[in-house]
C-alpha cells in the first residue's frame, strides 16, 4: 500500500489522526456516547469530493487565465434509511462569482475534474449518483 491512515482512540467516541502534518479528530454525536468534539466520519466524505473537484477546478481556470473573484462548491447528499445508512446520491453545486467567467472554460474546468482528474469522484461514481450544476453569479447555467 502506497497511502495510509492510523486513528487513535483518544476517549468515549472520540479519535484522532494526523493528516498531512494536521491533527483531525472525530467524534460522535451525544445521542450516541460522543461529546461532538470533532465531525462525524461519514460528512467528511463530502468534504473529500468538494476539496478534490475544487482545487482541480481552480487550477484548471488558472491555467486557462481565469480568476473568479468568488468560488464556492457545495455538495449535497442523499442517505439510505436502512443499515448500514450510507450516501446513494450527491450533488455537486460549483458556484462561480465575477465579470470575466466564459462559460466555455468554466464548463470545461468543472468537467475536466469531473471526468478525468478527481479521483474521489472517480470512486464515488462507481457506487453513488453523481449529479452536478454550475451557477455563475447567482444564475444556474443549464448543459
Amino acid at each position: 500500500m502506497d497511502t495510509s491512515v492510523k486513528l487513535s482512540h483518544l476517549e468515549k467516541m472520540q479519535f484522532e489522526t494526523e493528516l498531512n502534518g494536521h491533527k483531525i479528530t472525530i467524534d460522535a454525536d451525544e445521542k450516541v456516547g460522543g461529546e461532538n468534539k470533532g465531525p462525524r466520519p461519514k460528512p467528511l466524505m463530502l468534504l473529500s469530493l468538494a476539496g478534490c473537484t475544487a482545487m482541480d477546478v481552480i487550477s484548471i481556470l488558472r491555467k486557462m487565465r481565469v480568476e473568479p473573484d468568488d468560488f464556492d462548491v457545495e455538495v449535497q447528499a442523499d442517505q439510505t434509511d436502512e443499515h448500514p445508512k450510507h450516501y446513494h446520491k450527491m450533488h455537486v453545486v460549483y458556484s462561480f462569482g465575477g465579470t470575466d467567467l466564459p462559460l466555455d472554460k468554466v464548463k470545461k474546468a468543472v468537467n475536466l475534474s469531473e471526468e478525468r482528474y478527481c479521483g474521489v469522484s472517480a470512486v464515488y461514481r462507481k457506487a453513488i449518483e453523481l449529479t452536478s450544476e454550475i451557477r455563475i453569479n447567482g444564475e444556474r447555467i443549464d448543459e
